[in-house]
């Protein structure tokens, strides 16, 4: 969602010409995010995002891209692609791949309440049921050959303490075993920023370009981390307890579930404090590009390490 390739309103304008949804009003950049280049797109028929992918493969597109029309086929508020006049979701923009998606309404709660991660939880949940129908199968993309990668790439980058805590932490997810776990189509990467509120309402689900194969209780430990976490990186009791147990009253934890739980929420605080940690030590250039602390995924680990609450009971 950073800015990395800048596109001139007379390339926009020239592209839409393939598209049945008006000329092009405005264009801007959106700031917020590390990954993609992203704009808003008005236009005389209606408010869309465009995307231009930087570090995806065009071949492994599709899946994103049919993963959010099927979702919006299911009722799910998500962002459904734009097809153009070829009947085509994806094309090219400034030598990029790019797509157009609805812009929907909403914004952003940064400081949710035991409701809003409510709400949440049984939004996962149900994105988790819609999606076990879902025909295409893709790897998720930051998984286990991902993370190996990127402790490579960032180890010598760690003072002593913290290239110790990558290396055990590294050692004890390669204990975990996942095949066993309820399996799907997951988002990912439900942060805050990635949920739009419409009053009390989700306006919309965004910023589905992390989805994959994977255990669903992964997704359920990544939105947890991240709703449900206090400044020191220790859980908030009550929040937890609210998103946890609006997910489990829409698709119940198995037993399996309960006993990796505490291995997930490490999975999933590694997996980020590596992300920020390449971005930060290795970053890219471009305008307008926001890179995210790592040190604030390094503390959570600390505090999953320590303790992690059970999941609700049947």
């Amino acid at each position: 969602m950073s800015v990395f390739t800048p596109v001139p309103e007379s390339v926009l304008s020239s592209w839409l010409k393939n598209y049945a949804i008006g000329r092009l009003v405005e264009l801007k950049g959106i700031s917020a995010g590390v990954q993609n280049s992203n704009f808003f797109v008005t236009t005389t028929l209606g408010r869309y995002v465009l995307t231009l992918f930087e570090g995806i493969g065009r071949a492994e597109l599709p899946y994103y891209l049919h993963l959010m029309a099927h979702l919006a086929r299911h009722g799910l508020p998500v962002p459904a692609p734009i097809a153009n006049r070829d009947n085509e979701y994806l094309g090219t923009v400034e030598g990029k791949p790019a797509v157009l998606v609805i812009r929907l309404q909403g914004a952003s709660v940064m400081e949710p309440d035991e409701g809003h991660c409510a709400r949440a939880g049984a939004m996962l949940a149900g994105l988790h049921l819609a999606g076990q129908s879902y025909g295409r199968r893709q790897p998720n993309p930051r998984g286990p050959q991902w993370r190996e990668q990127a402790a490579s790439q960032v180890r010598e980058h760690l003072p002593a303490d913290e290239r110790a805590l990558l290396d055990e932490e590294m050692r004890f997810q390669a204990t975990i075993e996942t095949d066993t776990l309820p399996a799907g189509a997951i988002h990912a990467d439900l942060f805050r920023d990635n949920v739009l509120w419409d009053g009390e309402h989700i306006g919309g689900v965004i910023d589905f370009y992390f989805a994959g194969h994977d255990a669903l209780l992964f997704d359920v430990a990544v939105t947890v981390n991240d709703w449900c976490t206090r400044p020191g990186g220790e859980l908030d009791p009550a929040r937890t307890a609210a998103l946890l147990t609006a997910y489990h009253a829409e698709r119940a934890f198995s037993d399996a579930e309960r006993v990796a739980w505490p291995a997930m929420l490490r999975a999933a605080a590694l997996r980020f404090w590596l992300s920020r940690a390449v971005d930060f030590h290795l970053p890219r250039e471009g305008e307008m590009v926001m890179v995210k602390n790592p040190d604030e995924y390094r503390d959570i680990l600390r505090q999953r390490i320590a303790y992690s609450p059970d999941l609700p009971a049947v």
